[in-house]
C-alpha cells in the first residue's frame, strides 16, 4: 500500500490513531485545537488525504486552497460543513461515518427527551445551587411519557432506533413525516404533512440532514403549530432549527419544554437560550461513547485504506 499523506485535523481514539499511524504518512493534531479556514487551505496542497469532522469549515475557500487531496475521509455521518459541489468539481472523493453512530445517537435522543420531561437539568441545577427545600406534590412536576405520541421528523436509522427505544420501554406511541413511508420494525403512522404531525405530537424529535434544504425547517410557523405544552428534542442539525422562535416558544408558556445537542455555529450556543430553565443543553454529545468513537475512526480508517488501494470506497457521499 502506498504511503498516503494524511492529515487528521481533531484528536481521534489513540485505537484508531495507531492503526492509521502503521498504514499511513499520518499528521495529528497534537494541541487538538480547531484549524482555521487558512491552515485547511494549505493542507489541501500539502497532503493526500483530509480528515476532518463537523468542527471544521471545509468550504470552496478550503477546497481551492490546493490540488493535491483527493479524498476527505470524513469523522462523522453528517457532512454538512463540507462543500460537496466544489469537491466534485476538483475531483475529490467524499465519504462519512454512516450506521455506527446510530444508537449512540439514539441514547441521546431519549436522554435529551427524559431530562425534558421529568425537568432533571431544572432540578440538578436546584439542588447544587442549595436551593432545594425538599419534597412536596407541586415540585417540578413534568410529563409522564407512557401513551404520549412521539413524533420524529425523518425516519432514517437514527429516527428509528429513537422510536424502538420509546416504545418498546416506555410505551409511548410513534409518528413521523418523511419523504414517504418508511419500512420499520416499530409500529409507527406515516404522516405525510409536517404540520399535523407537529399538531399531534407530545414531543418532536429531528432526524433530518443539514444542508440548504432543511435550513429552518422548523420555524416559527412550524414551532406554533406544534401542539401546547409538547416539547422539541434536536439531535440532528443545529441549522434545522429557529433558535429564536424556540426561545419565545419555551419563554411564553407554548412549549413545556426543550432538549438540544446541536448548535447552528459550534461551540458557540445562541445566547437566547441560556438563561431558560425548560431547556436541556448539551455539548454535541451524540455519539460519545468509546466504542462508537472507535468504530466511527475504523469507518473512516476503512474509506483511507480502500482509497489507497484503489477499491471502491466503502462509504462514498454521492
Amino acid at each position: 500500500m502506498a504511503r498516503l499523506r494524511v492529515l487528521v485535523t481533531r484528536r481521534w481514539p489513540a485505537e484508531v490513531e495507531a492503526r492509521l499511524a502503521e498504514m499511513c504518512d499520518a499528521t495529528f493534531n497534537v494541541g487538538d485545537v480547531p484549524m482555521d479556514g487558512a491552515a485547511l487551505a494549505l493542507a489541501m496542497a500539502d497532503y493526500d488525504v483530509l480528515c476532518p469532522t463537523v468542527s471544521d469549515r471545509i468550504d470552496a475557500a478550503v477546497i481551492a486552497g490546493g490540488n493535491r487531496v483527493k479524498l476527505i475521509a470524513n469523522y462523522g455521518v453528517g457532512f454538512d460543513h463540507i462543500d460537496l459541489t466544489m469537491a466534485r468539481a476538483k475531483g475529490i472523493a467524499v465519504t462519512n461515518t454512516p450506521g455506527v453512530l446510530t444508537d449512540a445517537t439514539a441514547d441521546i435522543a431519549l436522554t435529551l427527551l427524559l431530562m425534558a420531561a421529568r425537568r432533571a437539568g431544572e432540578g440538578e441545577r436546584e439542588l447544587r445551587a442549595g436551593k432545594w427545600s425538599g419534597w412536596r406534590p407541586t415540585h417540578l412536576v413534568g410529563s409522564a411519557l407512557k401513551d404520549k405520541v412521539l413524533g420524529c421528523v425523518g425516519f432514517g436509522r437514527i429516527a428509528q432506533a429513537t422510536a424502538r427505544r420509546a416504545h418498546h420501554g416506555f410505551g409511548m406511541k410513534v409518528a413521523y413525516y418523511a419523504r414517504r413511508p418508511a419500512e420499520a420494525d416499530v409500529e409507527a403512522e406515516f404522516m405525510p404533512y409536517l404540520k399535523d404531525l407537529l399538531a399531534k405530537a407530545d414531543f418532536v424529535s429531528l432526524h433530518v440532514p443539514g444542508g440548504p434544504e432543511t435550513a429552518n425547517l422548523i420555524d416559527a410557523a412550524a414551532i406554533a403549530a406544534m401542539k401546547p405544552g409538547s416539547y422539541l428534542i434536536n439531535t440532528a442539525r443545529g441549522g434545522v432549527l429557529d433558535h429564536g422562535a424556540l426561545a419565545a416558544a419555551l419563554r411564553s408558556g407554548h412549549l413545556a419544554g426543550a432538549g438540544l445537542d446541536v448548535y447552528p455555529a459550534e461551540p458557540q450556543v445562541p445566547a437566547e437560550l441560556l438563561d431558560i430553565e425548560n431547556i436541556v443543553l448539551l455539548p454535541h454529545l451524540g455519539s460519545a461513547n468509546s466504542q462508537t468513537r472507535i468504530a466511527m475512526g475504523m469507518c473512516a480508517l476503512a474509506n483511507v485504506r480502500a482509497f489507497a488501494s484503489g477499491a471502491t470506497l466503502p462509504n462514498p457521499i454521492p
